[in-house]
């Protein structure tokens, strides 16, 4: 019995994704990329008005996947997943800042 082939794009400072990839990774239309960027939620690291040449590292594609899950499993607007992201990023910085300093329990 032969397993299916799982192919994976590594995601890293030497491999960005294309918006065209995080849509498709997302299982989203480029416009709905296009809105992320509007609102916050990620930013490609090559400065441009034109879509097809911005990149993005992994962290914006784990951004993306929540605000597609806060979307789907809530119905939130993207200005409110924004907000939702951000917010759930400064917890777990700040629990990391307790941890390191011996005032907070394991999370």
């Amino acid at each position: 019995m032969t397993s299916p082939a799982i192919q994976g794009t590594p995601v890293d400072a030497l491999h960005p994704l294309t918006a065209d990839e995080l849509a498709h990774a997302c299982g989203v239309r480029i416009d709905w990329v296009v809105e992320l960027v509007e609102v916050g939620i990620i930013e490609s690291q090559v400065p441009s008005r034109v879509p097809t040449q911005w990149r993005f590292h992994g962290v914006d594609l784990q951004r993306a996947l929540a605000a597609a899950r806060l979307e789907r499993d809530f119905g939130t607007n993207l200005d409110a997943a924004a907000l939702i992201i951000d917010l759930q990023y400064e917890v777990r910085r700040l629990k990391t800042v307790l941890l390191v300093r011996g005032l907070g329990r394991e999370l």
